[in-house]
Parts: structure tokens; sequence; C-alpha cells
């Protein structure tokens, strides 16, 4: 057991959770994005400013696995933007609290973003602010909350974070 009160085991499939869904959105797997999510779900893309002072305003959120799965759609389907392929660095997560099959987690993040024909540049960089769930499929979020430092974003967000 850990110091917060999780197994050896926990600890190995909440890193592979986190580093999954990195890879996930890394290789544009859309349809397997909202996979990583309860039904239930919520999703938020915040400035730091905004969350730390309680405002709602938020560049995205989204608040069922549906609307994830629509996200995804849009993505594929719909949208119209300059393609870019994207690489997340995530560190090892944090727990910050565990009770039975729910863990309140923390992690920092950095999103590289790559046109065709131009330089990588940081496109994104923050933490996640994460409610895991043990689920009969495994870990799951029931709660992510991508908190960016900076409250410029180059462009529009397109992809997950």
């Amino acid at each position: 057991m850990t110091s917060v009160g999780i197994t050896f085991e926990d600890w190995l499939a909440l890193n592979q959770l986190y580093a999954d869904y990195a890879s996930t959105v890394d290789a544009a797997r859309w349809d397997q994005w909202p996979e990583f999510f309860t039904d239930d779900c919520v999703y938020r893309v915040q400035p730091r400013e905004n969350h730390e002072r309680g405002f709602p305003l938020a560049t995205m959120s989204l608040t069922s696995k549906g609307m994830l799965k629509d996200r995804a759609y849009g993505i594929r389907e719909t949208l119209f933007h300059d393609p870019y392929y994207q690489r997340h660095v995530v560190s090892a997560p944090v727990v910050r609290e565990a009770s039975e099959g729910r863990l309140r987690c923390e992690a920092n993040y950095a999103v590289f973003r790559t046109k065709l024909s131009e330089l990588s540049t940081v496109y994104n960089v923050g933490r996640y602010l994460d409610v895991v769930v043990r689920t009969p499929q495994g870990l799951k979020f029931a709660s992510r909350e991508c908190i960016y430092d900076s409250e410029m974003i180059p462009n529009s967000l397109i992809y997950p974070i």
C-alpha cells in the first residue's frame, strides 16, 4: 500500500490509464477517446485564472460521454482546420485522495503541436485535475479538468488536451 491507501496494482493501472489516454489523443484515435470516460463524465478545458477564481467560463465544457462522442464526430467529419499533430508529455499522477473505487488525482501536462512544414511549438501547458473511478471495464475518468496556465491559446482548440 502507498501512503494514500492504494495498492501497487492500482498505481500501475492509474499510470497506464494516463499513458493510454495521451497515446490515444496523440494518435488521433478520436473514436477511442470517449471510452476513457464514464457515461456521466465531465470534461473541461479551462484557464487557470478562471478556475482559481471559481469562474465557470471554460474554453470547452462537455458533461457526458455522449457529448464527447459528438466532439469526436465533429473532429473527424465536420470541423475544417489547418491539420496538426500533437504530442503530450504527462507527469506521473499524484493521488490526492483515495476512497473505495475512487481516486482524486493531479498531473502536469505539456502539449506540443506540429503543423505540417512548421517547427513544433508548445501548444498548451497546465495540469489535469481528475476523478478516476473503478468500473467493470477498468479505471475510467469520471471527471477530467484540464487547467491550462496561459490565458492564450493559439488559434482555436480543436483536439482534446
